[in-house]
């Protein structure tokens, strides 16, 4: 099967531009003096994943078992990533109540309650999350962070389900 680009070569650009979304959210965040809130920062966990696995596969043997394997767990990343970026998105909007828990930093959470319910807490938000400190052409962060990860998909699924 010949392909669109080559698995190599996808993987390469598909790991340069996760790692340019978590640089540009520094950037921002170091030029506008924000500070990210829990889901922010797991959005930007995932995107160093999705960097990663990308990178990973670049170094593995490109058959179909590991080509299906690559496009098969970034895709599921990126899934991951829309489920925590609407979230983020729906208690931005006020669609969701921010439950009383809210407020509490990233660390406190991980060194005072136990695993389960750190995971629990962040995935839920803080009140920090709430808020919109920042937008660019009428995008908040998790809007961008979300169009990012619907991006991943569907380049993962160009590039490795559809043959030229």
């Amino acid at each position: 099967m010949k392909y669109a680009i080559s698995p190599k070569r996808a993987s390469l650009i598909g790991a340069f531009l996760s790692f340019l979304m978590i640089a540009s959210a520094i950037l921002i965040q170091l030029n506008f003096d924000l500070e990210p809130c829990p889901l922010c920062i797991t959005q930007r966990i995932i995107f160093i994943v999705i960097g990663v696995l990308f990178l990973a596969f670049y170094f593995l043997p490109h058959n179909k078992i590991f080509r299906y394997l690559q496009a098969i767990t970034i895709i599921l990343s990126g899934v991951a990533g829309v489920i925590f970026s609407v979230r983020h998105i729906l208690i931005q909007a006020k669609m969701i109540e921010i439950p009383a828990e809210c407020g509490i930093d990233l660390n406190y959470m991980f060194e005072n309650f136990p695993l389960s319910e750190a995971i629990n807490l962040l995935f839920r938000g803080t009140g920090d999350c709430s808020q919109i400190d920042w937008t660019f052409i009428g995008l908040t962060l998790p809007q961008m962070a979300l169009i990012g990860y619907l991006f991943f998909i569907t380049y993962t699924i160009y590039v490795f389900f559809t043959a030229q």
